[in-house]
């Protein structure tokens, strides 16, 4: 092939190549899906509780748009968690489910780039349930941080995993007496996959 032919080739094939790179990017118009799951631990220090398991193995979800090429909101969850807990020397059990709504922050948004961090922060509500007879624990209103990346495997397709931290205090009764707040406060750990569209 002569070079003056090679020249319009190589011109289409690196148009090509930048093309399927720039779809890559994050940008304004964005939104995705998130399925995973991911493993809670929580405090040493549980207040008014004498102790508080870390929770079992459990799916996440959630879904986010960017308003920006580099922010972006996002509302997950999880399914229940359980933990055991031992209260007034009694031991027994009860599940936890979080709700995060969180503003994010890509620092890569609108760069061409396979990997995609991210920081977020926001509020969590938590909703108690399944506590032990007698036992009640009120829902929790509190701040919520994160981080995390998202790795392309095609245009659409992502690795994802995270890490985030909230501030979930319960406050507890017994037989109808409140004998102070139970401090879980978890530290969770996950991965899974993001479709973005």
């Amino acid at each position: 092939m002569q070079p003056t032919r090679l020249i319009p080739v190589v011109a289409l094939a690196a148009s090509s190549l930048f093309a399927s790179q720039a779809v890559l990017a994050y940008s304004a118009g964005d939104a995705f899906v998130r399925g995973g799951f991911a493993k809670t631990e929580t405090r040493s220090s549980n207040g008014a509780v004498d102790d508080i398991s870390n929770g079992d193995t459990g799916f996440t979800f959630g879904a986010g748009y960017l308003f920006h090429d580099k922010v972006g909101v996002e509302l997950n969850s999880s399914e229940k968690l359980e933990h055991d807990v031992t209260l007034n020397g009694a031991t027994g059990t009860f599940d936890r489910q979080p709700i995060n709504l969180l503003v994010n922050y890509y620092p890569l948004g609108g760069v061409d780039s396979r990997v995609q961090p991210y920081v977020g922060a926001g509020l969590n509500y938590t909703r108690f349930s399944g506590e032990p007879e007698g036992v009640s624990a009120r829902r929790s209103y509190g701040a919520i941080g994160q981080v995390g990346l998202d790795l392309a495997i095609t245009d659409n397709l992502m690795l994802n995993g995270f890490a985030s931290y909230a501030d979930v205090d319960s406050r507890v009764s017994i037989d109808g007496e409140r004998i102070g707040k139970a401090k879980v406060d978890p530290m969770t750990i996950g991965g899974g996959l993001t479709l973005r569209f």
